[in-house]
């Protein structure tokens, strides 16, 4: 199978319709799965995947840098990386001091992704959080050198707002600097309301490519989670519980069964389809643990919802 590539904002980078979060490499996910998923994801046609430096610091005994390390080994041993459209970020704290976004910081941030990469260039170089202690000039600029040196192909955003991520397009323009070519907000069928009201308009007046995560938010919209005794079920459950779990949550999901009983699917892929059909979304991210997730990822990429069950969902996802 192969699906059609598009294009990511104004970059030269081409990406598959889904984007494979790499944060469970490392974490929920060992090394033998992790290159088992990774060449099952291009096997399937998709060539887009996004990761961290600090993926997967949060887990007891780790420092952070897992994700990239466990992609790097992939790397090496699978030969694929012209292939693959590989994404990660930088700015999150990694400890001892590496946090932000000074010029200096991006510049040994980025030669230790590449180093565990085990690459010569990452294809799309995302600022994790915005900075505002940092001038734009000055981010910009500095991304813009790595492109220069030809260590980052392109360059996106991470849980920006929309002014913000306005005021950095205006930058771009004004100094003539790289520009944000993707941003990367939380979206998904219950978190609308931030992203519809400014996010996206912005987006997609100004082509900027939306790599949206939490596209199942935490996989609360596969349907498996249903009440507290269901939260157990995995390590990211317990994060369900006070955001989804409740009335207009469990409206969506059953929204989400009607439908998918129509289309002979799944609840989750019926949630990516969605996402896939809105405005300015050009690769949804999405994780798996196992081959049969990702060949429901793979599914959900296959599905063309019709106006009724778009009608449907939107109803549903309403806020209350």
């Amino acid at each position: 199978m192969s699906f059609p590539t598009r294009p990511l904002g104004q970059s030269p980078l081409m990406v598959s319709p889904l984007c494979f979060g790499g944060n469970v490499f490392g974490w929920t996910v060992d090394p033998s799965t992790s290159f088992a998923l990774l060449d099952a994801w291009l096997g399937a046609g998709m060539n887009f995947v996004d990761t961290a430096d600090v993926y997967s610091r949060w887990v007891p005994g780790h420092v952070g840098g897992e994700s990239e390390t466990l992609i790097g080994q992939w790397l090496q041993k699978s030969g694929k990386r012209k292939q693959l459209v590989l994404a990660t970020k930088l700015g999150k704290d990694m400890g001892d001091g590496k946090v932000g976004l000074h010029p200096k910081y991006i510049k040994q941030a980025v030669d230790a992704s590449l180093t565990r990469l085990q690459t010569d260039y990452i294809d799309l170089y995302q600022t994790h959080d915005d900075d505002p202690n940092i001038p734009l000039e000055d981010v910009l600029g500095t991304l813009g050198e790595l492109i220069q040196a030809g260590k980052v192909r392109a360059i996106g955003a991470s849980n920006y707002s929309a002014q913000r991520l306005a005021e950095a397009l205006d930058c771009s323009d004004r100094h003539r600097l790289a520009r944000f070519d993707s941003l990367q907000p939380l979206y998904n069928l219950y978190d609308r309301a931030v992203f519809e009201k400014e996010l996206q308009p912005l987006c997609v007046a100004r082509n900027v490519g939306v790599i949206n995560f939490y596209a199942l938010a935490a996989g609360f919209l596969t349907g498996k989670y249903r009440s507290e005794a269901d939260v157990g079920k995995s390590l990211r459950g317990a994060k369900t519980t006070s955001l989804y779990l409740n009335p207009r949550g469990l409206r969506i999901v059953d929204a989400l069964e009607q439908v998918a009983a129509q289309y002979k699917a799944q609840p989750g892929e019926v949630a990516i389809a969605w996402l896939l059909q809105q405005a300015g979304i050009a690769a949804p991210i999405a994780s798996a643990t196992s081959l049969a997730q990702l060949q429901s990822l793979v599914t959900a990429a296959t599905l063309q919802l019709d106006a009724t069950a778009l009608a449907a969902l939107d109803d549903a996802s309403r806020e209350d």
